[in-house]
C-alpha cells in the first residue's frame, strides 16, 4: 500500500499535458479510447452519477463550475466538483460539498485502480486522475457532478459522460500549438463537448467562435441558450468586495424551467464576492446551466442560485490578499485574459500604478500578455513560478524591454514579492496561475499563516 506522496509519485510517471504539451492533438495522440477501456474495467462508475453539468472554455469555466457548485450545495444537493489545474494542493481538484478528497481516499483509490492502469498501455495522467474522480464521486453517492474540461473538449478526458446540460464559456486564442490558430479551430475543440439533445449554454462568443458553436449545436440538435440573447446581464454596482448585477430571462427554454412556484420570470438581481466585469457573464452562464437544469431533472429555487453566488470561492482569481499594502493576484495566462484584468484592475481599484509581478508559462503568448499588463506597472519583476513549464526569466525580460520598460529579475516569487512592496505601490502578481498560487502562499507566509492545504 502506498503513502499519499508515494501515490502522487506514482501517477507522475505518467505522462502530464499539463506540464509538457503533446506534440500533436489529434486522435492519434489523445482520444476517449484509453479511459473509456479504465472505466469499463472498473464499472463505468461515471455512469452512476445522477446529473452532471459539463464546462468547456478558453477562460471563466473553474469559476462558472465553482458558482454552479455553490448553488447546488445551496439547494441541499450533494455535489461533485472536479477542476483543473489546482492552486496549492493535488486534492484541490476533487471535491464532495466543498470537502477536498482527503489523502487516505486519494491512496486508496490510486492503490485500487493501480492493475486496472497497469493493463492498459499510453494512458495519460490526466485520464487516470479523471477517473480517480469519477470513481470518488460514485463511492461518495454524490447527487450531481460539475465537471470542468482540462485541454480542449473533444479527445478531453470528462468528455465520457452525458451531462444534464453542458456550458461553454468564453473563447479565445489559447493552446494555439494544440488546438489550432484560429478562434474557429478552437471552438470546434471546446464544442465537442456539445452532446446530442442536451442543452447548452454559452457565454458570447466572437463571430467566428460562435458561428461553429451554432453549427455543432444544429447539428446534433443541442437547444443552444446564448448569453447576451436569450439570457441578459445588467452590471449595477460594484465595489473591491463584490458586484452586483441583475439577470433576466428571455429564452422560451429558460421561461419554460422556471415553474409557476418560482419567482416570476423576469430582471432578477444577484451579487457575486468575485471581482471583474468577466466574472459577471460567468455568473450569467451559470445561472442560465442552472435554469435549464431546472427542466431537466433538477431542481434548484431562485434563492438558492442567489445563495449560492453571493457565497461563492475562488482563489487565484483577481483575488485581494491585502489592503494595506494593497496585494492582487490573478491566473490571467493569455493575451485576452491580461487585457480582461488590466481593465478590471482600473474598475476595481481605480487608476493606479501597479508593481507587476509577471510570471509566465513558456507556452503562451507571452508579449501579447506583456502588452496588455504592462502600461500599468511602475516597475515590472519577472520571476520564475515553481512549475516546470514556466518561461525562463530571460526571456520575460526581453518581452518587457521590448515594451521600452527596464525590467527587474527576480530568482523566486517569493522574491518578487518582497521586491515589490520596497516600492511602496500595490502589487499584481499574475501571467499563469503557478504564479498566483506562489505569491498567494508566499503572503501567506510573510503574513504568519502558512498554508496547511499545500503539496511540497
Amino acid at each position: 500500500m502506498r503513502t499519499y506522496p508515494e501515490a502522487i509519485e506514482y501517477l507522475n510517471r505518467f505522462i502530464n499535458y499539463e506540464r509538457s504539451h503533446p506534440a500533436q492533438y489529434s486522435p492519434e495522440t489523445l482520444s476517449l479510447a484509453r479511459v473509456e477501456r479504465l472505466l469499463d474495467r472498473l464499472g463505468q462508475p461515471q455512469r452512476s452519477l445522477p446529473a452532471a453539468i459539463h464546462i468547456a472554455a478558453a477562460k471563466g469555466k473553474g469559476p462558472t463550475a465553482a458558482m454552479i457548485d455553490s448553488a447546488l450545495r445551496a439547494a441541499g444537493y450533494r455535489s461533485g466538483l472536479y477542476t483543473s489545474p489546482h492552486l496549492h494542493t493535488f486534492r484541490e481538484r476533487i471535491q464532495v460539498n466543498r470537502q477536498l478528497i482527503t489523502r487516505d481516499e486519494f491512496t486508496v483509490l490510486v492503490n485500487d485502480i493501480e492493475p486496472h492502469v497497469d493493463a492498459i498501455a499510453g494512458l495519460t495522467w490526466f485520464e487516470i486522475i479523471t477517473t480517480l474522480a469519477f470513481l470518488h464521486f460514485a463511492q461518495a453517492k454524490i447527487d450531481v457532478a460539475v465537471l470542468e474540461v482540462g485541454l480542449g473538449g473533444r479527445f478531453d478526458a470528462t468528455n465520457v459522460v452525458t451531462p444534464t446540460v453542458s456550458a461553454i464559456t468564453s473563447l479565445s486564442l489559447d493552446h494555439t500549438k494544440l488546438l489550432g490558430d484560429t478562434l474557429a479551430q478552437i471552438a470546434f475543440e471546446k464544442a465537442g463537448i456539445i452532446k446530442p439533445g442536451v442543452p447548452v449554454v454559452s457565454a458570447p462568443q466572437v463571430p467566428a467562435a460562435l458561428e461553429v458553436v451554432e453549427r455543432v449545436a444544429h447539428g446534433r440538435e443541442a437547444p443552444l441558450i446564448l448569453v447576451g440573447r436569450d439570457v441578459t446581464y445588467e452590471p449595477v454596482a460594484s465595489s473591491p468586495t463584490g458586484q452586483d448585477f441583475r439577470i433576466r430571462l428571455r429564452s422560451p427554454l429558460l421561461m419554460t424551467a422556471a415553474s409557476s412556484s418560482r419567482e416570476e420570470v423576469g430582471t432578477r438581481p444577484f451579487c457575486i464576492p468575485l471581482l471583474g466585469a468577466h466574472q459577471i457573464v460567468n455568473a450569467t452562464v451559470a445561472v442560465a446551466a442552472l435554469e435549464v437544469a431546472n427542466g431537466r431533472g433538477l431542481h434548484v429555487s431562485v434563492g438558492a442560485i442567489r445563495a449560492g453566488l453571493a457565497q461563492v470561492q475562488w482563489p487565484g482569481r483577481l483575488e485581494m490578499l491585502s489592503r494595506e499594502p494593497l496585494v492582487v493576484i490573478d491566473g490571467a495566462h493569455n493575451g485576452d485574459s491580461a487585457r480582461k484584468l488590466a481593465q478590471a484592475l482600473t474598475d476595481v481599484f481605480g487608476e493606479r500604478r501597479w508593481s507587476l509581478i509577471l510570471g509566465i508559462s513558456a507556452d503562451k503568448d507571452i508579449p501579447a500578455i506583456v502588452d496588455a499588463l504592462a502600461p500599468l506597472a511602475e516597475q515590472v519583476i519577472v520571476t520564475r513560478a515553481h512549475n516546470t513549464r514556466a518561461a525562463d526569466v530571460e526571456v520575460l525580460a526581453q518581452a518587457v524591454a521590448a515594451q521600452g520598460a527596464e525590467p527587474i529579475v527576480a530568482a523566486s516569487v517569493e522574491e518578487a514579492v518582497e521586491i515589490g512592496l520596497a516600492y511602496h505601490c500595490p502589487i499584481i502578481a499574475t501571467g499563469s496561475l503557478f504564479t498566483a498560487a506562489d505569491a498567494r502562499a508566499a503572503w501567506a507566509a510573510r503574513s504568519g499563516t502558512p498554508l496547511t492545504e499545500r503539496d511540497e
